[in-house]
Parts: C-alpha cells; structure tokens; sequence
C-alpha cells in the first residue's frame, strides 16, 4: 500500500459544515499515483541513444576525412528517392504515428491501474493511501465465506465495479444472494475506498 505526502496547503479557518463537506468529497480529490514509466522511458532512451551516437560516430568520420557509412547513404537515397506514396513510406509513418500517440497517452494517463486509491483523513488530507486490487478482491472473498450458505467464491475486484461469484450449499438461493451483497457492501465501505466500486452478485445453487 504506496503513501504519498503533498505539500501543505495553505492554512485556512475551516467551519464545522465545510468540514463535514469535505470529509464526504475527500474521496473525489484522491487519485490514482502516477506511474513512474520506466520501462517505457528507457526504451525510448535506448532507442534515441543508438540512433544518435550511431549518427554521431558516422559525422566524425565523414568529418575525419573518411566516406559516410552505407547505412546512412543508403537511408538518404531511398528517402529522396521514394515518393511520398510509397508503402513502405506510409508504413513508416503510421508506426511513428502509432508511437507518438502511445507516447501522449503514456505522459497524460496516471498508470497504476492495479492501485485503488483510499480517501485522505480529515485530520490529513495531504496523504495520500492505495489499495492493491488483487488485495481487495481477497479482502472481499473473506468477508463473502463469512456468508452462511457460501460454499465457494471468486471476486474480481476493478476500479468501478466488483464481480462476485459464489456457490449456494445450502439455504434459499435469493436469500444468500441479498445477504452476501450486505456483507459486501459493508466489508466495501470498510476498505474506505475513495471511488467505492459497484457490487455485482451473481449466486448458483450447486447441484451435487
């Protein structure tokens, strides 16, 4: 569970109801934590890196008196000679374009998808907290095998809903079902998730 701590705001004269209304919508200014991006940024680096000491080294040899490499006399042929429809053109093109989008997304987007972040304290509101998903799920399936009646479950745990599936033994079907959503219910708010995720329930009675 990574925790973060931001800057402290400016200190202000709180009353009791802008309190309260914060403490409800605490939850709303919390995000997700940005990703660092390593492995994108070092493949990016790497690339940009060869390719410029690779030109570099070339251009202190032509300047050293010696002929340009063949890559780089072949690389300028077909780009004066190739015309702009050309496959191979356009091919190149779309991948740069495909890269470029994929590089916006990866500067704008936060990442960290697996991560549920939890509302601030009041007390607190520059820490910041988050969930692992998978850890949830499993906070979740305990409290769902509390149930009686719940022979098996499997919860999957996303950012805005919770997918439930469980095995009535015994007991009415329905009944199960109403109960183990409570209980869910209540083991979510615990988790004091800032964007609580909507429950789905799905029961089946076993047959043997």
């Amino acid at each position: 569970m990574p925790l973060t701590k931001e800057p402290d705001p400016p200190e202000r004269d709180v009353s009791g109801r802008d309190r309260r209304v914060g403490d409800r919508d605490s939850g709303h200014r919390t995000h997700r934590p940005w990703s660092a991006r390593r492995i994108s940024a070092a493949l990016v680096a790497s690339v940009i890196l060869v390719a410029a000491v690779a030109a570099l080294v070339d251009v202190i040899a032509v300047r050293a008196g010696r002929p340009a490499a063949a890559w780089r006399r072949h690389l300028a042929d077909e780009l004066a000679t190739r015309p702009v429809d050309d496959v191979w053109m356009l091919t190149g093109a779309a991948v740069a374009a495909a890269v470029g989008v994929w590089l916006i997304v990866l500067a704008l987007t936060p990442g960290q998808r697996r991560w549920l972040p939890l509302r601030s304290p009041a007390d607190c509101p520059r820490l910041r907290a988050s969930l692992d998903r998978d850890g949830a799920a499993g906070l979740l399936r305990d409290a769902a095998m509390r149930v009686p009646g719940v022979g098996a479950t499997h919860v999957l745990a996303r950012r805005h809903r919770v997918k439930a599936r469980a095995e009535v033994r015994f007991r009415d079907p329905q009944q199960v079902k109403d109960d183990l959503t409570a209980v869910l219910d209540e083991e979510r708010d615990r988790l004091a998730l800032a964007r609580p995720p909507r429950i789905v329930v799905r029961v089946r009675q076993r047959t043997h």
